[in-house]
């Protein structure tokens, strides 16, 4: 499906240059002389290589056309994971390289959505947000405030993080899965 290069957004993926690309980030740019155009930074899902590229307002580019089927996360070995469609209880295989870091988050019964291009999975679009537990964070130095620093912290998937000075080891929080970002203790 062919869209304005205005219509460009993060997260979405394009057909370009005979591969297939995840959008990054987009800066809708207009100077003060010439046309306004989009810059945009992007991922190349087949090769793993980035791109930066300005599309002006007038150009149209091809977006993906993708499949999102939900599946539930069952298991994993030493290269893949694996899913199970909840409707035919059919199980798939995605490599541990296609997710990356954010495949720590997985766990046993996670609804994910599968994102499926030309009948072969390309990636897992995770809930929004997540529960997880602190590992391990230093102490809190005194006469910090609040609002100046975070400090560094690991989860216990061993994904390391920034939290609020009064989060300790042991401590439930909520994580952002778009951003890998602290949002709140429970």
């Amino acid at each position: 499906m062919k869209i304005s290069a205005n219509e460009i957004k993060t997260g979405m993926l394009l057909e370009y240059k005979n591969d297939l690309w995840e959008v990054l980030k987009t800066q809708h740019v207009k100077p003060g002389k010439g046309g306004a155009f989009n810059q945009v930074e992007m991922k190349s899902i087949n090769k793993n290589t980035k791109l930066n590229e300005r599309f002006r307002s007038e150009q149209t580019v091809e977006k993906a056309s993708i499949e999102e089927i939900k599946h539930s996360f069952i298991y994993e070995d030493e290269n893949n994971y694996f899913f199970m469609d909840q409707k035919s209880f059919e199980q798939i295989n995605i490599e541990k390289k296609i997710l990356g870091e954010k495949g720590k988050l997985l766990k046993e019964n996670l609804e994910v959505n599968v994102k499926i291009h030309d009948n072969k999975p390309i990636g897992v679009e995770l809930p929004n947000q997540i529960n997880c537990k602190i590992e391990t964070t230093e102490a809190a130095l005194k006469k910090q405030t609040v609002s100046s620093s975070y400090k560094p912290a690991v989860l216990e998937n061993g994904i390391n993080i920034q939290v609020p000075p009064f989060i300790e080891s042991g401590d439930e929080i909520i994580l952002d899965t778009r951003s890998l970002e602290y949002i709140k203790k429970i």
